[in-house]
C-alpha cells in the first residue's frame, strides 16, 4: 500500500513558478514509477510528467515540456514538480500518482492540490 500527499499548490501570476511536492508512505516507494496529472474544470484528467523509479527516464506532456521538471528523492520518499513560466492554462488540480508498471495506469493517487495561475 502506498499513500500519497501533495502540497505546494497555490495562486501565482502568469510567468511565475511553483514547486509541488508529493510525499509517499510505504517502504517500496523507490520501486514505483511516479507521475503528475492534472484536471482543469470541465476537462478530463491529463498526464503532465513522469519519472521512473531508477530516475533514468523522465517524460513530459508537450504542453509543459521545457517549463516543468519532475524529480524524485527516494531517500525522502518524495517526488517534485518544478513549474516555471506558468500560464493561465496551467490552472488545474494537480494529482500525484504511483505506478508499479506503466504510469498510464497508476495504482495509487493523491488527493490533489490546486494550482491557479492568474493572467
Amino acid at each position: 500500500q502506498v499513500q500519497l500527499a501533495e502540497s505546494g499548490g497555490g495562486l501565482v501570476q502568469a510567468g511565475g513558478s511553483l514547486r509541488l511536492s508529493c510525499a509517499a508512505s510505504g517502504r517500496i516507494f523507490s520501486r514505483y514509477a511516479m507521475g503528475w496529472f492534472r484536471q482543469a474544470p470541465g476537462k478530463e484528467r491529463e498526464f503532465v510528467a513522469a519519472i521512473t523509479w531508477s530516475v533514468l527516464s523522465t517524460s513530459y506532456a508537450d504542453s509543459v515540456k521545457g517549463r516543468f521538471t519532475i524529480s524524485r528523492d527516494n531517500a525522502k520518499n518524495t517526488v517534485y514538480l518544478q513549474m516555471n513560466s506558468l500560464k493561465p492554462e496551467d490552472t488545474a488540480v494537480y494529482y500525484c500518482a504511483a505506478a508499479s508498471t506503466a504510469i498510464a495506469t497508476p495504482d495509487y493517487w493523491g488527493q490533489g492540490t490546486q494550482v491557479t495561475v492568474s493572467s
